[in-house]
């Protein structure tokens, strides 16, 4: 009986003890935030991108923070406050860092499309040349993005007051750990990419048995960013999809009906790799017959087509005198001066010695296609760069200037096509059936800047691809898909998003002092809980035995006394 009472004793101590502990753990969760893990590939070989994903570290408000051991802290920076150059520095300098955590500014207006203030311009030059930096670079730690909500602010403020009072977060002092669990990044084994066509045929005239002339209009739908869970590319290159799309649903009433059905083949060709090379372009053509290739007149590429830049640019590789491409651009003049706006030619001769490509339309030219890409771009950008990243929102991209340059390359076609060079007729003039839908683009422009389009991290039956593929069918002809694997000069690999857990952890101090607490607390509860059971326990033993002698101090310590066990 006496065994009964201890356990008995004993479980209560154990309950006590279990549930404050629990109550310490509980009361460490602080919160759970969405983070977007920076991009990891290899180029030609070579490691690039952050190489791990696993974070387990205190956080830290800079570089610099004295008494922080930056080799196991996570520093939180704010993406417009960061200097590149002592982040450069630091990384040049193979300097050891736990994890970084960028902080984005907070999503607003990404429904938008009106024209963005200089503020909104300012911050999109700092984010497109920290992204241009990070994707080159290399990071042996793990590199994450977060938004900058209420939340994550009130975090930084409290960890850089901490750090400038000199009480940096460590395992000895406490403070805020930041974990996020995941298994480390692995290979995408097999890479794809998809292009997708569809046709308008054009209509012969009676007794003609020979090829139609073929226009093709392009538009590379993936984008590339340092976060791929965040590359939407608004503008880069969601407009140029936009644009063909219109211009799909445009020309497919035109060609529905015999009588205004044009006499040229259209082609209209989404196609991926865009940001590698052009991968899927080149590809793509590789494809093509060779009755396609005699017929082809010329192909058109739309490229970043939606800010608020009235003034576009006709890229071509072909001489600026040569009588073609001149024809093309007075086609382009004669529209764009009605409309505002302004085009000029850009040449850039083929290094035929290099495979790296500036546009797209020199992936036509190295097949002897004619071509140009329309862009408001004056320059390409460098390999992986300005292609759909963190600062390529919806805000970025003006609807209503948009518009006229949809107009623009839809007229110019129309003139083309039904022979109508250098008249002033037109043809998709608003208050009709052949309008412009501005509801349509936006449509598609609101979709396009909410959906992450980095190629290797899609696969076959993403949804976006089925969605255009769906579309292209709609309105043209023969829609077809093909897949290609991305050139072996790209290893991408795995694990794009995560949640970062926030934990406010106390201090070894803190916790020493409350174990020590505990502790008293359990003996003191043990020996009194011991001591009444014990006396309690005698009592009625004694009482069962024989007459009531009054228990003392020296009964309970001297078992041997016989007046107290007679």
């Amino acid at each position: 009986m006496r065994g009964w009472w201890r356990q008995q004793v004993m479980g209560q101590a154990v309950v006590v003890m279990v549930v404050m502990v629990m109550s310490m753990v509980v009361a460490d969760a602080a919160a759970v935030v969405d983070v977007y893990r920076m991009i990891q590939y290899d180029l030609r070989g070579a490691p690039m991108g952050s190489r791990r994903a696993a974070l387990n570290h205190h956080a830290t408000s800079g570089f610099d923070v004295a008494g922080a051991d930056l080799s196991r802290a996570v520093v939180i920076l704010p993406v417009l406050e960061v200097n590149i150059s002592s982040l450069n520095e630091f990384v040049q300098n193979k300097g050891l860092l736990g994890g970084l955590l960028l902080l984005l500014p907070q999503r607003s207006h990404e429904s938008g499309g009106g024209e963005g203030d200089d503020s909104d311009e300012n911050v999109g030059k700092v984010l497109v040349e920290l992204e241009q930096w990070l994707v080159h670079n290399t990071f042996q730690y793990p590199v994450y993005f977060a938004y900058e909500d209420d939340y994550v602010k009130s975090v930084l403020q409290e960890v850089s007051a901490n750090d400038a009072a000199g009480r940096p977060a460590t395992a000895t002092t406490g403070g805020y750990k930041l974990v996020v669990s995941v298994s480390e990044a692995k290979k995408i084994a097999t890479p794809t990419l998809t292009n997708i066509q569809g046709w308008l045929p054009g209509l012969r005239a009676e007794g003609d048995n020979s090829m139609l002339p073929t226009i093709a209009i392009v538009a590379s739908y993936d984008t590339f960013g340092a976060a791929p869970a965040l590359a939407t590319g608004s503008d880069s290159n969601g407009s140029g999809v936009a644009m063909l799309l219109e211009l799909a649903r445009l020309f497919s009433r035109l060609y529905a009906n015999p009588n205004t059905r044009g006499p040229y083949n259209l082609l209209f060709g989404l196609t991926s790799g865009g940001p590698y090379n052009y991968n899927g372009t080149q590809n793509w053509l590789r494809n093509f017959d060779q009755r396609l290739r005699e017929s082809m007149e010329y192909a058109l590429c739309l490229n970043s087509v939606g800010s608020s830049s009235d003034h576009m640019w006709l890229h071509v590789s072909k001489p600026p005198e040569n009588a073609f491409i001149k024809q093309i651009l007075s086609e382009f003049e004669n529209v764009a001066e009605g409309l505002d706006l302004t085009v000029e030619l850009k040449h850039k001769k083929i290094n035929i010695s290099n495979s790296r490509v500036a546009w797209e339309h020199e992936q036509f030219s190295r097949q002897r296609i004619t071509a140009a890409t329309l862009s408001q771009l004056e320059e390409a950008s460098e390999l992986l760069q300005q292609t759909g990243g963190i600062a390529d929102s919806r805000r970025a991209v003006n609807e209503t200037v948009m518009m006229r340059k949809i107009k623009l390359v839809a007229e110019s076609l129309a003139r083309r096509i039904y022979g109508q060079q250098g008249t002033q007729v037109e043809v998709f003039a608003a208050g009709t059936n052949l309008a412009l839908s501005p509801a349509y683009v936006r449509s598609w422009l609101d979709l396009l800047g909410r959906t992450p389009r980095v190629a290797p991290f899609l696969g076959k039956n993403a949804p976006i691809i089925t969605a255009l593929h769906k579309e292209l069918a709609q309105y043209t002809k023969d829609a077809s898909l093909q897949h290609e694997t991305l050139d072996s000069t790209f290893v991408f690999y795995d694990n794009t998003k995560a949640q970062l857990n926030v934990y406010q952890v106390a201090s070894v101090t803190f916790d020493f002092i409350v174990a020590l607490a505990v502790g008293s607390y359990l003996i003191i509860l043990f020996v009194v809980l011991f001591i009444t059971t014990k006396v309690k326990f005698l009592a009625v033993r004694n009482l069962l035995r024989g007459p009531i002698i009054p228990l003392t101090i020296d009964c309970f310590f001297n078992h041997t006394n016989p007046f107290c066990f007679s």
